[in-house]
């Protein structure tokens, strides 16, 4: 990874995007910090903004990293020249020279140094003692030579005036501020001093002034400074080589094994990623391996390539994706081998180290399997029917609790018999626990649609919670299951305690307040706009015989059963 964003931050480099360059190198830094490229990397993108400071420090990192690499000390040349430290610089230049004599970029920062160097302490000299200074020039033994060789001062020796004020000048340096009101001396220093200087007046090389110069000494001007070449990326080192033919190299075999796979020839492919592994050390290759080996059957061997590429990737500091694929290929083969326990703790590892669908979906329905798995070892009927005779007798022992939970055991060894729900019904009504009770009582009926018991026990527990509609209800789904009428007398009993009880309920009502109840009450305002039970009911007025006929449809029994225990219909007791 740390090669990829080294790669990454050259790119950037050299499209000037500094911003992303220093990112992608400090993030190569922190997996490898203690290599010496990337903080020369990143001192070059540093320098190339003028941040010298930092570009100083990271050039301080390279060369305490890698004290010989001439590079390293290139930079700190390069950083401290940016800060104005030309001794530093100097001495880092000649270190690197020192190492790489003929690299010609090293021997140019230095001379670029030097020179530097130079014009201080000539820009020193011609503020202090002109003599020391600035006369002193026109003693060098090398004086005719280096103005005869220049264009911009070879005419003036043929100029007799000239030579004579030169002379004059060189026996009696003093002379200095007196020789300067003649602009072509001015121009013999700009040579002399190898400096850039202006001409007041527009005069050349070789002209003449057009206004005096003051008596005033003149300055020289700050030599420029000479533009910092911009840094290069570091060129890739006999390492960074190695390792890209390698992956390439891996990449051409894992390839071929692909190609492979797809024709189902696992065998074949896993002897080609075996060899990419043994080419490149890429965690990829053993994740390739074990979904071969997944594929043909090999569960084992699957798990134990896929451990291997955990243990590998943590060494090479692989990408976590790539050991969440390995994490979740084990718990894939667990599961295969029905190993649930092993799947489902696989599988919350490949999570951790990254969270997808696929594998949490997985997860899921291993959790779900384990719970299935579980509850069908544990259906025995022989120990479903001891719970039941257990839980009878705690409850004709007036013990609900304990029958509850024999109840419970019952439904555990047997959760397809509807009994055990109904007896727990029967004695969490006695325990008032109400609706887990007629829960209960609708898990009976969905076993079996046919057991009456559980629908009069559902209408019990309704009835205690004043919901005597629904109680009605639940009886009229017992008759219409009753096909041979063998439980016509229960059910008949049940429905005269729920109208006994809905007459109790509204006894003492006035007229009034019988309105006003049958109004809010959502069910029987619903059974009253009824087309039908409107068309019923208007019948029954001039001929009550035909309202009998009508009772012999359950549906209009059950809803006229209800509009009389609401009230609605007086009938004589």
């Amino acid at each position: 990874m740390a090669d990829a964003l080294k790669a990454e931050g050259n790119k950037a480099f050299s499209a000037k995007d500094y911003a992303t360059a220093i990112d992608k190198f400090t993030q190569a830094i922190a997996i490898e910090p203690n290599n010496h490229i990337l903080y020369s990397n990143r001192s070059a993108v540093y320098a190339a903004q003028s941040e010298y400071q930092k570009a100083l420090d990271d050039a301080n990192k390279a060369t305490e990293l890698k004290p010989d690499w001439a590079k390293g000390w290139s930079r700190k040349g390069a950083a401290a020249r940016g800060l104005g430290d030309l001794v530093t610089a100097l001495d880092a230049y000649e270190q690197a020279v020192k190492l790489e004599p003929d690299n010609e970029q090293f021997k140019s920062g230095l001379n670029a140094v030097k020179r530097a160097i130079d014009a201080e302490a000539r820009a020193d000299g011609f503020q202090g003692d002109p003599t020391a200074g600035i006369g002193g020039i026109f003693k060098d033994p090398q004086l005719f030579q280096k103005l005869a060789s220049n264009p911009k001062t070879s005419a003036l020796l043929a100029d007799s005036d000239f030579m004579s004020k030169l002379m004059k000048l060189k026996e009696n340096p003093n002379n200095i501020g007196e020789a300067l009101r003649d602009p072509r001396f001015l121009q013999v220093m700009s040579v002399l001093l190898g400096i850039d200087m202006q001409f007041p007046g527009g005069a050349g090389p070789a002209g003449e002034q057009d206004t005096p110069m003051p008596d005033a000494q003149p300055r020289a001007e700050e030599p420029k400074k000479e533009p910092e070449p911009e840094p290069e990326p570091e060129p890739e080192d006999e390492e960074t080589i190695a390792k890209k033919k390698a992956q390439e190299a891996g990449d051409a075999e894992k390839k071929i094994g692909n190609d492979l796979y797809k024709k189902r020839q696992f065998d074949e492919a896993i002897e080609h990623y075996e060899k990419a592994w043994e080419l490149n050390k890429d965690v990829t290759y053993l994740n390739n391996i074990g979904a071969a080996k997944f594929e043909k059957g090999d569960y084992e061997g699957a798990i134990e390539i896929c451990q291997k590429a955990v243990t590998e990737g943590r060494e090479l500091r692989a990408d976590f994706k790539t050991i969440a694929k390995s994490f979740g290929r084990i718990g894939s083969a667990y599961e295969k081998l029905g190993n649930l326990d092993q799947a489902i703790e696989y599988y919350n590892k490949s999570l951790t180290e990254h969270r997808t669908g696929d594998i949490l979906t997985k997860l899921r329905a291993a959790e779900k399997a384990k719970i299935k798995a579980e509850r069908d070892a544990y259906i025995n009927p022989e120990e479903a029917e001891k719970a039941r005779e257990l839980g009878q007798k705690k409850f004709q022992e007036g013990d609900w609790p304990g029958a509850v939970d024999a109840f419970t055991e019952m439904t555990k060894r047997a959760p397809d018999d509807p009994r055990g729900y109904s007896n727990r019904a029967a004695a969490l009504i006695k325990l008032m626990a109400f609706p887990q009770a007629v829960q209960d009582c609708d898990e009976a009926i969905k076993r079996d649609p046919n057991f009456i018991r559980a629908y009069v026990r559902k209408s019990q527990a309704l009835l205690a919670m004043k919901e005597y509609n629904k109680a009605l209800d639940a009886l009229t789904a017992a008759s219409e299951h009753d096909t041979n009428n063998a439980h016509t007398r229960e059910i008949e009993q049940q429905q005269q305690k729920v109208f006994d009880a809905q007459y109790a309920a509204r006894a003492g009502e006035t007229e009034e307040e019988t309105a006003k109840r049958i109004q809010n009450d959502p069910e029987i305002m619903s059974i009253l706009q009824d087309p039908v039970m409107q068309s019923i009911l208007q019948q029954a007025k001039s001929d009550p015989a035909a309202l009998q006929e009508h009772m012999k449809n359950a549906h209009v029994r059950a809803n006229i059963q209800k509009l009389v225990a609401a009230g609605v219909i007086r009938m004589g007791r």
